[in-house]
């Protein structure tokens, strides 16, 4: 098998067509095992965000409740984030595979090793519910594509690179595709983030979508029967559907320029706090997670409203922006954006998480606080603010415009042209000033 589906992906100067890759014997058990990991690795990320999610209810509501709080108070993230500096530095420090790759840098690059998965799953689940502006997703990916290597050395087959690659992103999309929507978001993401064309297009393709359309089902099931939430991304409610007109385009793609600005001027504080702390590293990560938290604390002393608006990673908060974008003020989302947006740049370069989710939720606001001018609406808003953050952060045009239109469901396909040409022009934008930028880990 191993040389089978070797040959079949490692494109040689005369590579096979699509249907010899198809009918390969090794190909066809690719499939299948594709087929059989998705179960265990979507049950395994499935207790992994739950629990997760569970943890982060706890900290955030149901330990204020026991102090007598009503909400958490303001000072609240500074005790948590420092804790999650203090159980961070050492993990980054010391354990394989430092917590896993850093957030600024994306999504990550290739599989993770099965020896650095402890590090992954400690720094995912004792940090992002302790208020880390940061989101779910690098961790479920490295932590399935890290099970789905575990999977392929039990099975025995795992002796060539290129086989351990296909397979360990199949476990990525496996682990994502609940999150981002289902798993054709997820297939999506893999397939433009790697840039092939033609049999290998569809080579790598199959084995993504199987392994993730398995772990959907998994997930949804799964979820159903023990009632448990995992928080996924996603908007329960939106604002009333509406056919953009002249005014929505003549403001939605400057402000698509000005979310763009904002989550690049993010991305570049997370450079620099990435070259501050490779110095004194476990120092310097408490050091940042205690700056996060005094953002934090610093929106709530400013808004007078709970500091969990602008902890963690934001999907939540999306949720209720979508639910009701009018209900808070312009002021009160211009600090969610200054204060998230700092706290998220500094987690960006020193602590372990995934950079998307913050940076929708600052997309949506910066948009949604543009909403009360003159033509400019609030459902549009939003597909300019999900589609450009998204596209900003992740430099994958198509993948963002598939999730901009995921999250708003039925109301898509009225603004999938305003979502289009905002998403072109956010990316334009990021590119335009990320010149300069350290260049993106390779290995």
């Amino acid at each position: 098998m191993e040389h089978d589906v070797s040959e079949a992906v490692a494109a040689p100067p005369q590579a096979p067509g699509l249907r010899e890759i198809l009918l390969s014997p090794g190909y066809r058990r690719l499939l299948l095992l594709s087929a059989l990991a998705g179960v265990p690795i979507a049950l395994l990320c499935f207790a992994f965000v739950s629990l997760q999610h569970a943890i982060q209810h706890g900290v955030w509501e149901h330990l204020p409740a026991a102090l007598g709080y009503d909400r958490a108070p303001w000072w609240w993230p500074l005790p948590t984030l420092l804790l999650a500096g203090l159980i961070l530095a050492p993990v980054v420090t010391r354990l394989p595979g430092g917590g896993g790759h850093v957030p600024v840098h994306g999504l990550g690059g290739p599989p993770v090793k099965p020896v650095a998965l402890p590090g992954v799953i400690i720094a995912a689940l004792a940090t992002l519910p302790l208020g880390v502006v940061l989101g779910p997703e690098a961790p479920l990916m490295a932590l399935g594509s890290g099970l789905a290597l575990l999977f392929l050395q039990w099975v025995k087959a795992a002796d060539r690179p290129e086989t351990t690659l296909l397979f360990g992103t199949a476990g990525s999309t496996t682990a994502i595709s609940t999150i981002l929507g289902g798993p054709l978001a997820a297939a999506l993401m893999v397939v433009e983030g790697a840039g092939l064309v033609g049999p290998r297009l569809v080579a790598l393709l199959l084995p993504t979508l199987t392994a993730s359309g398995v772990g959907a089902l998994v997930f949804t099931g799964f979820g159903r029967w023990t009632g448990l939430g995992i928080g996924s991304l996603e908007l329960p409610s939106v604002p009333p559907d509406v056919q953009p007109d002249a005014g929505d385009f003549l403001w939605g793609l400057p402000i698509a320029a000005v979310v763009a600005l904002v989550v690049s001027a993010g991305r570049r504080l997370g450079f620099a706090t990435l070259a501050w702390a490779r110095e004194q590293t476990a120092v310097r990560t408490v050091a940042a997670a205690v700056a996060a938290g005094g953002c934090l604390a610093a929106y709530a002393l400013i808004t007078g409203r709970t500091p969990e608006d602008a902890a963690l990673s934001g999907q939540a908060g999306l949720g209720e922006l979508a639910a009701h974008p009018h209900a808070l003020p312009v002021a009160t989302l211009i600090a969610l954006v200054v204060c998230k947006g700092l706290a998220w740049g500094l987690c960006l370069g020193a602590m372990r998480g995934g950079p998307i989710f913050p940076a929708v939720l600052l997309g949506a606001a910066i948009a949604l606080a543009c909403a009360g001018l003159p033509g400019f609406g609030a459902t549009p808003a939003l597909a300019v603010g999900i589609a450009a953050a998204a596209v900003t952060v992740t430099g994958l045009a198509v993948t963002s415009a598939v999730l901009a239109a995921l999250l708003l469901g039925a109301d898509s396909a009225n603004q999938m042209p305003l979502i289009v040409l905002s998403t072109a022009v956010a990316l334009v934008v990021a590119q335009l000033v990320r010149r300069g930028e350290p260049p993106e880990p390779t290995a």
